[in-house]
């Protein structure tokens, strides 16, 4: 397989090529959160357009396929005419747009729609490419479906009302205003498209939303696991922590690569620092928020590893159902369950648990930063505490977040319940495992973003000695937008700001640009 864009920041790439080779994660937050534009190369419109052929080729021979020429779920025992093929492709988006809610956030809905593009380009949907066109215009001209997030017990609905825009229907936000979908179209030059045999279904079947959220939890995740490295290395420095527990030897006999790049960045990102160096025997040994960093950390990192590992794999695809299957000048209709999430989901529920283990490690030291008997710092880190509250609620705020995280941990795939006349017996529940995922990924940039705002706050009680260079570095960025905290202020936006650095990567990528590559 051939993999683009790799190593590049998702930032810095502007446009991706569909058809030749994998799409990564890189690009899939290229195009979602950064607005990287989609094109597809010839050996993408070919396979489209010779899959389309045998969809054709089927209608005309009158064969029994499910969702072409018969109903859908327990409604396959129907069989629809040809005549009525449109039909059943428009009533199957109008019926099944029935997600509720609030509406998933635009980024969401964009890598939705990258996955559909994947999914279906392919060469196993039978789906002109005038669709797949219209839906790449939809993103190049970012023009976001309305699509409700609630409610979907493993894909169809969300679909259902990005595909109501494609026929003129439904709603979408362009130039930053909610309208009509036909509206929307028109006004960037686009024009609806009717539905064809099976491209309803297409449309509306698959891990596509499953997958997209995922991506988006594990880019996050990812993200702040490296994040996590640089807040606790902080949080050791300035809690006189001894780097003798991040020793080589200590994680040789630990037989886990994770744990032994986890220790080297510490070590890596506090190289140089007077207060380190300071205070290496201070303690005998410190609590383990501090000294089971690389452990913890490590363990988390594995587990987003192999997420990865599987997330990748179901991101390359084909969901659909069914599977049209190219064979020398004709072809066959595979019904099966390719549109099942399982892989993804039971991986998603994996990384809200190890993300639950990041915040809970990340919190323990947020507590010890601001609990003078502890941190042997001015109580909750402010000059002339009683008459100021400090740092002390934004410690409630990382618990509170913290047990939200607990709470949304549960896994969701080992739940059941059938659905379709008992037709659908065994559902996944995917859907909610990464749609939570994500919503973990957000609540843990926040914890992070509450222990780097302590830890540069206790840096500023440590004037004797220097920092590393580093810390330093990342304390000069935070600084330049959040002051030292002298007396009690308004705190949300300064949590905020920090939050955005590390949802950006500015944080990560200053360190890295100073020591080389944060090893995970």
């Amino acid at each position: 397989m051939i993999t683009k864009n790799v190593y590049l920041h998702p930032k810095d790439i502007k446009e991706v090529a569909l058809g030749d080779g994998v799409i990564s994660i890189p690009e899939l937050i290229a195009i979602s959160r950064y607005g990287a534009t989609v094109s597809f190369t010839k050996n993408y419109r070919n396979r489209v357009n010779k899959s389309r052929s045998l969809i054709e080729k089927f209608l005309e021979e009158d064969r029994l396929i499910y969702g072409v020429t018969t109903g859908f779920g327990s409604n396959w025992t129907n069989v629809v005419s040809s005549e009525d093929a449109e039909t059943l492709q428009r009533n199957i988006v109008r019926s099944h747009a029935v997600s509720v809610g609030n509406p998933l956030e635009r980024e969401v809905v964009r890598a939705i729609q990258l996955m559909i593009l994947v999914n279906l380009g392919q060469g196993f949907s039978g789906v002109r490419l005038e669709v797949l066109e219209l839906i790449a215009s939809l993103l190049n001209h970012d023009i976001t479906p309305f699509a409700p997030g609630d409610g979907s017990v493993g894909y169809i609905s969300p679909e259902s009302h990005m595909a109501l825009v494609l026929m003129g229907e439904g709603k979408a936000w362009y130039n930053n205003e909610l309208m009509e979908g036909i509206e929307a179209l028109e006004k960037a030059g686009l024009t609806p498209v009717t539905l064809g045999c099976k491209e309803g279904l297409a449309l509306t079947s698959g891990t596509t939303s499953v997958t997209a959220m995922a991506v988006l939890a594990l880019y996050n995740a990812m993200q702040a696991a490296k994040t996590a490295d640089i807040a606790g290395a902080m949080s050791v420095e300035v809690l006189k922590g001894t780097i003798k527990a991040f020793d080589s030897r200590t994680h040789t006999v630990k037989k886990h690569e994770e744990q032994a790049k986890t220790a080297r960045n510490v070590v890596r990102i506090l190289e140089g620092s007077q207060i380190a160096e300071t205070y290496k025997d201070y303690r005998l040994q410190d609590a383990l928020s501090l000294r089971c960093i690389p452990q913890v950390h490590g363990a988390v990192k594995r587990a987003l590893k192999d997420a990865a590992f599987t997330i990748e794999s179901e991101m390359n695809s084909t969901g659909d159902n069914p599977i049209i299957y190219p064979e020398e000048e004709d072809g066959v209709a595979l019904m099966s369950g390719n549109f099942d999430g399982s892989y993804v989901g039971i991986y998603a529920d994996t990384m809200c648990i190890a993300m639950a283990n990041l915040a809970k490690i990340s919190e323990r030291r947020i507590d010890r930063l601001v609990n003078h008997h502890f941190s042997e710092l001015p109580s909750f880190l402010v000059e002339n505490p009683g008459l100021n509250s400090g740092y002390m609620i934004p410690q409630y705020t990382a618990a509170g977040l913290l047990n939200e995280i607990r709470v949304l941990s549960h896994p969701s795939t080992i739940d059941n319940v059938p659905t379709c006349a008992n037709q659908e017996d065994l559902i996944s529940f995917a859907y909610f495992a990464s749609k939570k995922a994500y919503e973990i990924s957000q609540k843990l940039e926040y914890i992070l973003a509450i222990e780097l705002m302590n830890a540069v706050q206790a840096m500023d009680f440590h004037q004797s000695l220097k920092p590393s260079p580093t810390t330093e570095r990342v304390y000069h960025l935070i600084r330049s937008q959040v002051p030292t905290v002298e007396e009690d202020r308004f705190f949300y936006p300064d949590i905020e700001v920090i939050r955005s650095q590390i949802h950006k990567g500015e944080i990560v990528e200053l360190v890295e640009m100073l020591i080389g590559e944060i090893e995970f």
